[in-house]
């Protein structure tokens, strides 16, 4: 079972104008993020707890069997730079990770078999927080 996930109606509406534009290439992505966002439940952005990953939060998150924590910005498509600092909402840790709070665990399938499992252990910023709605 999933843990549940919050996500803001302005993320969500930004999200949908995406995924309505997705190439047939990327299906599986789209059809993944369609399934997180339909679990969802919807806050007003200024109402958003500020343990919850959302977009543009820069999380920090730990894979399961992995002594490293990953701090990594989740990001829209159109604002990936190739830093290495970045992570896609449309990639499976991406999607994963939208909603969840801090102390959450997820776990997914990956593509080839088998599964991944991540813990967002913290959220350094969170752009609803910050009171940056329009980003």
């Amino acid at each position: 079972m999933k843990p549940s996930i919050v996500v803001s109606w302005l993320d969500l509406e930004r999200l949908e104008r995406i995924l309505d534009r997705l190439p047939a290439a990327q299906s599986n992505a789209r059809d993944a993020l369609l399934s997180e966002l339909e679990r969802a439940e919807m806050v007003e952005p200024w109402d958003m707890p500020p343990d919850v990953v959302t977009m543009n939060s820069r999380v920090r998150f730990r894979f399961a069997g992995s002594d490293e924590d990953v701090t990594m910005t989740l990001s829209y498509p159109k604002d990936m730079k190739d830093s290495g600092e970045q992570l896609s909402v449309l990639t499976p840790v991406g999607t994963a990770l939208l909603g969840l709070r801090v102390g959450a665990s997820i776990t997914w399938q990956r593509p080839g078999g088998g599964t991944f499992e991540a813990t967002v252990l913290e959220i350094d910023y969170q752009q609803e927080r910050a009171g940056e709605l329009h980003r």
